[in-house]
């Protein structure tokens, strides 16, 4: 069943007196606190690495956040195997692989959700299109869960979604005997719906379904083209969920419809894209709920979990709910109602100027706290780190679209700030109970949204194109042309040492994650694209085309699926000449915001440039991923930055108390915990983005 057990065997006696941490935001809430306080203020300089877990994976990137229940960790590693491991000294009790049998595949994972019951424990995570349910103790498939331990995250969208992406890559949340869950989609034509399931935690039955494109019937069916939820896609929880476990509320963030960038074949407002829902965690049904972005066109999901929190308003406390988002805002609302409890307003944004796009005429702008990203560029926030680099960023800002936050994607090319990346992303924020204090980083670096006119579709008829020309034609944009990628995209050199030929047809007509589907291009065409990528000698050409009415209907249908008239260029970060943001730093920062009043207690570039600092350029902050915890103790960790530092900030000051260097960049939240009076701090650090080296080690740290 895929199961290595450690030395300690599944039957070792667990650690008694933890304190846990045993969600991936450390409670349902998502708070990302921890009430412990031996790691605090006066001590942490003294700080130590305590144990090193290597997953042994040659795959890059751990996005995880353990969790801790009864002195055991349990992660996820990059090849997404599961591995229970003693909290106080990293030794590992259990493995389980879930690709054992069956072809391997990869995504990004960014933890596992805990249950337990009495005398039952139970483990469930993702892995491809697979959510699993595994015995807590012994790292066995639980198998009463579906069919023999796991359930098709397919099955129940109400839909056939055929080959289409459809994973989990942040885990899903425990209501009682519930797992609620949401999943990653692909971004553009073709993808699946994003529908909010609720699982039988025992039997893994769908207790309930919340459909976040809309049904004829249901609120939100006319913000869509008639009909709509028969081919649209989108909406979808890849984020996390939080939940309000007095009240049975969950909260829902969700993402863009797809395709991303162009919506003329999905006129309207689009509930419930990129919305913040309430609903019942009992039954599914809605609550209240509040769009942040209006036919999104900028990829602005909401990208983390929100966070609950008690604020105090008017002298009386209020139960609240916050939402960071990539633009860079915080909202706030209440967490019964619904109503926002700083005001929001609906502002004037310009239109299209592609043909057939119908942009929303507002967007909502939260007037209080102020955002904690750029949002606006003028020439005077060019980089100016050289001369020639400030002339270069000039002349191509001159011929940019840059009139507003949401100034929609253009032919010429459309200044996203923050990128499509952030402001937040999925490492979150985090909020101090004592305080009302939230904490988040985000990064300030701009982006470009640029369009053209969607290649036309060659005939199913007549001799198929060279794999070195439906590479140029398809995946040079955003691979490269030299194949070493283009920032959001990775490199395809040497990609045979990573997928099998079957695997890369798998990608090519599902998708994954960014990348769209490609399932329109003819099989002999996919076939010399995957022979050039694997550097393997071009397949005999096809004698004769398939012109059977069964081909020529599917060819039909593949052509409808990419019906928009306009597609997106590719990713791509705007730098300078030297290859550094095109903007003025910082680049990166973390945040105090006060939640009572919406001020700033403070604010810090987080991460530098080691280059730039020996030229005497003041500390610039980088671009991040993952996120901050908060503590009892009087301390903020982060890791998340470019410069693999993992550092402590005083809660109350913003000053830096403690930093050292990771192995790997530590794209991850970490974790702290207590198992028998000893507090831990964990960080994932697993590198492989931002063009900093691949890591596989989970790094705990303990004082002397």
């Amino acid at each position: 069943m895929g199961i290595t057990l450690g030395c300690l065997g599944h039957n070792a006696p667990r650690p008694i007196g933890t304190s846990d941490w045993r969600a991936t935001g450390g409670d349902p809430g998502n708070s990302r606190y921890s009430p412990l306080e031996q790691i605090n203020r006066t001590n942490v300089g003294r700080l130590r690495v305590a144990w090193i877990y290597h997953t042994g994976d040659r795959r890059s990137e751990i996005q995880a956040t353990p969790v801790v229940a009864n002195g055991v960790l349990y992660a996820t590693t990059p090849a997404l195997a599961v591995v229970a491991l003693r909290a106080d000294s990293g030794t590992l009790m259990w493995r389980f692989d879930p690709f054992a049998n069956r072809e391997r595949e990869s995504h990004v994972n960014r933890g596992v959700a805990y249950w337990s019951d009495g005398g039952e424990q139970r483990i469930f995570f993702s892995a491809g299109r697979r959510l699993y349910s595994l015995d807590a103790t012994t790292g066995r498939p639980v198998v009463e869960f579906g069919d023999s331990g796991w359930v098709d995250l397919t099955v129940g969208l109400g839909r056939d979604v055929g080959d289409a992406f459809v994973v989990a890559t942040s885990p899903g949340v425990v209501y009682q005997d519930l797992l609620i869950q949401g999943t990653r989609v692909g971004e553009g034509e073709g993808s699946a719906p994003g529908d909010i399931r609720a699982y039988d935690v025992h039997t893994g039955r769908i207790r309930w379904t919340f459909h976040t494109i809309p049904r004829p019937g249901e609120f939100g069916y006319e913000t869509w083209p008639p009909d709509a939820w028969t081919t649209a896609g989108g909406a979808n929880s890849w984020a996390g969920i939080s939940v309000d476990v007095d009240r049975a509320i969950i909260y829902v963030p969700t993402g863009s419809a797809t395709p991303d960038f162009y919506g003329g074949n999905r006129v309207g407002a689009n509930l419930f894209a990129n919305t913040l829902l309430a609903l019942d965690a009992r039954t599914g049904k809605r609550l209240w709920h509040f769009q942040t972005v209006h036919h999104d066109l900028w990829d602005r999901d909401l990208p983390a979990a929100p966070n609950l929190v008690r604020t105090t308003r008017e002298g009386r406390r209020v139960d609240a709910v916050a939402q960071i988002t990539k633009s860079g805002f915080v909202f706030l609302f209440d967490r019964t109602s619904g109503n926002p409890l700083f005001p929001v307003e609906e502002r004037a944004m310009p239109a299209s100027n592609l043909s057939g796009e119908q942009t929303w005429p507002t967007q909502p702008f939260p007037l209080v706290p102020a955002p904690f990203a750029r949002q606006s560029i003028t020439e005077a926030d060019l980089t100016d780190l050289t001369p020639s680099a400030h002339a270069v960023a000039l002349q191509r800002f001159r011929m940019l679209r840059h009139d507003a936050l949401f100034a929609p994607p253009s032919r010429q090319g459309t200044i996203v700030l923050p990128g499509f990346d952030g402001g937040g992303e999925w490492g979150g924020a985090a909020v101090d109970r004592e305080t009302g204090v939230i904490y988040v980083n985000g990064s300030d670096v701009p982006w470009i949204a640029a369009m053209r006119e969607a290649a036309r579709i060659p005939s199913s008829t007549g001799p198929p194109r060279a794999g070195a020309e439906v590479y140029g034609a398809t995946c040079a944009n955003c691979h490269g042309a030299d194949r070493r990628g283009n920032d959001r995209t990775p490199s395809v050199l040497g990609v045979g040492t990573r997928l099998s030929a079957e695997q890369l047809q798998q990608v090519i007509d599902r998708g994954r994650g960014f990348m769209p589907s490609f399932a329109n291009l003819r099989e002999d065409e996919k076939q010399a694209v995957i022979a050039y990528l694997l550097d393997r000698p071009a397949p005999p050409k096809a004698q004769s085309a398939d012109n059977s009415p069964h081909a020529l209907e599917l060819a039909a249908s593949r052509l409808r699926r990419t019906s928009a008239p306009y597609e997106f260029v590719g990713y791509e970060r705007w730098r300078d000449s030297t290859g550094y943001p095109a903007v003025k730093p910082p680049w990166g920062t973390l945040s105090a915001i006060d939640l009572n009043t919406g001020e700033y207690r403070w604010r810090i570039p987080l991460g530098e440039h080691d280059a730039l600092t020996a030229r005497g350029v003041p500390v610039t902050g980088t671009e991040q991923y993952g996120g901050p915890i908060v503590t009892a103790g009087g301390l903020v960790f982060i890791a998340a930055t470019q410069d693999e530092k993992f550092r402590a900030f005083d809660k109350a000051t913003g000053k830096l108390l403690w930093q050292t260097t990771l192995p790997a960049a530590g794209y991850a939240t970490p974790c702290t915990y207590a198992v028998r009076g000893k507090q831990y701090v964990v960080i994932a650090a697993g590198g492989g983005k931002l063009g900093t080296k691949s890591g596989d080690a989970y790094v705990a740290f303990a004082l002397p």
